[in-house]
């Protein structure tokens, strides 16, 4: 396994400046653009999958230890120190009471550690993918009657960073009533490629999650979209792995119960979790975009009449 405070592992932190000139250079919009979305994704997705799985200490050591050179990963929450696999390290647990869950009935918290994206009251039957950029909801959900169901509703957009605890969770008490399963692209999902990509939430991989909350028989939609090298999404109350080479069904009736701040399930990476509720609810006061938010904290609320 990997040891985290290994001297090996510690002394990667004294690399020469030549990564951080290259973190500088990434963080220019256009040759983000360039390295992350005009490489061959689906295949580079493949092989990030099998790389990161590969059990082998100076692997994992050596992984992990250049991803924290390039991205503000912190595992000082995590449950285990050790990783058997950059995988595990991508997936990894949290120590218990590292996310306190909001416990208001009338709050849904928020299923992700993220950071908030295009967000507020749906307007007809578009959302925003960034400013001045819309989509279709039919284009991202694929079903008319669930649009319309969500016309005079609210959503929000959760961008989870590379580096962030990728797993979700139930944002109220819940029942999830269906799954549909949309394969698509791998493109990135960062701030430059959604100002570029036309409907990039509409083109990539994507979950429809539909849940009934036990509060008030209300339908809450979770859409997690997978991106490059994220192409793979665990339900726990499925037994196979949705990713772009599942043959299965599309269309997966199903009936798992979840309680507030239950684990739902996972990426394989970091990527985005798009909520939607209809009329009655809305954004949490301080939900805006670039707004950081960790999973449990209040996101959405029910408004009480009058």
């Amino acid at each position: 396994m990997t040891d985290l405070t290994e001297p090996g592992y510690n002394a990667m932190k004294d690399m020469p400046p030549s990564p951080r000139l290259l973190s500088r250079l990434l963080d220019q919009e256009d040759l983000n653009f360039l390295l992350t979305n005009r490489l061959p994704r689906a295949l580079l997705t493949r092989f990030m999958g099998w790389f990161s799985k590969i059990e082998q200490p100076l692997v994992a050591r050596l992984s992990i230890a250049v991803w924290q050179r390039f991205a503000d990963l912190d595992l000082s929450e995590a449950k285990e120190q050790e990783f058997r696999s950059m995988h595990a390290c991508f997936t990894r647990a949290l120590k218990d009471g590292a996310r306190p869950i909001d416990t208001d009935p009338e709050i849904l918290s928020s299923p992700c550690d993220a950071i908030v994206g295009a967000c507020g009251l749906i307007d007809g039957t578009a959302v925003l993918q960034a400013k001045g950029a819309p989509y279709p909801l039919l284009d991202l959900l694929g079903d008319e009657d669930l649009v319309a169901h969500y016309r005079r509703g609210s959503y929000v957009t959760l961008r989870l960073k590379s580096s962030m605890y990728h797993r979700f969770h139930a944002p109220a008490d819940l029942q999830v009533e269906h799954v549909t399963y949309i394969s698509g692209d791998v493109w990135n999902v960062n701030p430059p490629a959604l100002k570029r990509v036309e409907r990039l939430y509409c083109k990539n991989e994507r979950v429809v999650i539909r849940s009934r909350l036990h509060a008030d028989g209300a339908l809450l939609t979770l859409v997690p979209v997978a991106a490059i090298l994220v192409a793979s999404i665990r339900l726990h109350w499925l037994d196979v792995l949705l990713h772009l080479r599942y043959r299965g069904p599309n269309e997966i009736p199903t009936r798992a119960t979840f309680r507030k701040g239950e684990e739902m399930g996972w990426f394989e990476h970091g990527s985005t979790i798009i909520a939607f509720v209809p009329e009655g609810y809305g954004l949490c006061p301080g939900i805006q975009p670039g707004h950081s938010i960790r999973m449990g904290e209040a996101l959405l609320h029910r408004r009480i009449p009058g």
